[in-house]
């Protein structure tokens, strides 16, 4: 016989925090699948810098032709117009190199998210009934809509914002070194450098804010949303002020982590501000005394403070950027913790699809126990003709669906085995399983859509026909066309919309 391995409990993911790089390592893959589209954008976005850095200098070259000076008696005289063509072409580059690389990116970064948010959505269907029992849907939820969201922020920031800022530093400072004094390059530097670092030490302090900020979040959505879901036994219970009070409890706490993290900011742009100021007042002091000195020229002076603005500008934001990278990655840490769980049951390297030809169903002393230290079955052996009906009694508890739910292998039994027409349920497919049973559950769920496709669930694309013929073996049929909106009738979430118009049918039968 067979030996298979035994699970009692959802093998964890990693609960650490992933390191950044790590995360976009795992996000570059999803980029890279349109690498020509990320190759051609990275041109654009050169060509675009290159085109920005000109400007500063044909505003020098406009600057000194126009200067009346010993080597230029006549400047006021003569129109520049090739400059101002020039500066013209050069400011609608910057503009159409940048659209460009929006335009080439797009779809690389959308289909990346696209991607990324249906595998996770594959991947939650193929996880076991006990991590959807175990997990909390509203903070799930929240989970991947940030993660899926904060892709777009991510690449957008980095690749929009950061590294054009990069290459712009290295082209500004190289000619910094190449045309003037030392002390240009040595300032613009320093004042980098500590404007960098002083954004990344405060900015990974606040992290920590953000973490917290989001835990909190979806602790909050997820009591809302289960608060909602239950509406009905709220107000069974009269219990509204009860949950709004625990719905307020976590908005209290996210408030006070909220306040902590825009004080902490409030300092960051404060510092950030100092550093930017005292840079820039230098720079302007060594270009104003290298004019006094006759060593650099009027445009020298509008040039470097040209290059000052179009490098402070975009550091100003670096803060806020870095900030924005570092949440991104945050969320997308928790959205890649979804791929990190592992799946119990998955499909051995052997299986294949279930023959059924009488559909015998046999449990061979089965053992099984949701926790290791609480065991629900004991020895279970018994067998289900085919053709027969089999029921099973028992009190709350002892087993009744856990039966149910091991024949359709939502879990994997500790000892024994279930076979249908002799193939133990661990050597066929699970597709084939469920798709050879029917099953009417304890609980019945629908899906907030119409009753044609509630009807049609168990066969997607089934035709009209084939609804109705289903609906009338059941006997809902006359029920359905009742409605004033037959089969298009919407069952609202858990088919409570549904519920009440069947009471309504039934008081106006009741009244004729």
């Amino acid at each position: 016989m067979r030996r298979y391995p035994v699970s009692s409990s959802e093998p964890a993911a990693n609960q650490g925090t992933r390191n950044d790089w790590a995360t976009l390592k795992i996000l570059f893959p999803y980029l890279w699948a349109y690498k020509w589209r990320v190759l051609l954008a990275l041109c654009f976005l050169i060509g675009a810098k290159l085109a920005n850095i000109g400007v500063p200098l044909v505003l020098k070259a406009l600057i000194d032709h126009m200067t009346i000076g010993p080597n230029n008696p006549q400047a006021l005289l003569v129109l520049p117009l090739g400059i101002l063509v020039g500066y013209g072409v050069l400011r609608l580059c910057t503009t159409m190199f940048t659209e460009l690389r929006e335009f080439v990116f797009a779809k690389v970064t959308q289909r990346a998210v696209r991607t990324i948010a249906l595998q996770v959505f594959r991947h939650l269907h193929s996880l076991s009934l006990r991590f959807h029992l175990n997990r909390q849907t509203g903070g799930m939820s929240r989970d991947i809509e940030r993660g899926t969201r904060s892709i777009s922020s991510l690449v957008s920031y980095t690749l929009f914002s950061i590294l054009p800022t990069l290459i712009e530093i290295a082209l500004v400072i190289g000619y910094l070194v190449l045309h003037y004094d030392i002390w240009f390059s040595v300032i613009t530097f320093v004042a980098l450098v500590t404007y960098i670092g002083f954004t990344v030490m405060v900015t990974e302090w606040r992290t920590h804010f953000r973490r917290t900020m989001n835990d909190l979040d979806s602790k909050a959505n997820t009591k809302a949303i289960d608060s909602l879901i239950n509406y009905e036994t709220v107000k069974y219970f009269s219990n509204e002020d009860y949950e709004a009070r625990r719905y307020d409890e976590g908005l209290q706490h996210y408030e006070a982590a909220a306040v902590k993290s825009q004080t902490s900011l409030s300092l960051l742009n404060t510092g950030q501000s100092m550093i930017i100021a005292i840079a820039v007042t230098l720079i302007l002091w060594r270009a104003t005394q290298g004019v006094i000195d006759g060593k650099m020229t009027l445009g020298d002076l509008v040039l470097v403070n040209a290059f000052m603005i179009q490098l402070y500008i975009p550091l100003n934001f670096l803060g806020v950027i870095y900030r924005e990278i570092k949440q991104s990655l945050a969320d997308m840490e928790r959205l890649f913790g979804l791929l990190d769980q592992h799946r119990e049951i998955a499909d051995a390297a052997h299986a294949q699809p279930l023959v059924a030809r009488g559909a015998e169903v046999w449990f061979s002393h089965v053992e099984f126990s949701y926790e290791s230290n609480r065991q629900i079955l004991f020895d279970i052996d018994f067998t289900i003709p085919a053709g027969t009906t089999t029921a099973v009694v028992g009190h709350s508890g002892s087993g009744k669906s856990t039966l149910s739910r091991l024949l359709f292998r939502f879990y994997d039994i500790n000892t024994g085995s279930i076979t249908i027409d002799g193939q133990d349920l661990r050597d066929v497919t699970q597709a084939s399983l469920r798709k050879t049973i029917g099953i009417v559950p304890q609980d019945t769920v629908l899906f907030n859509d119409t009753i044609e496709y509630n009807i049609a669930y168990g066969k997607p694309g089934a035709s009209k026909d084939e609804v109705i013929a289903a609906a009338k073996s059941a006997y809902i049929h006359d029920f359905i066309e009742s409605l004033p909106d037959g089969y298009a009738t919407m069952v609202g979430e858990r088919g409570l919309k549904l519920s009440l118009a069947k009471s309504s049918a039934s008081l106006l039968q009741e009244r004729c």
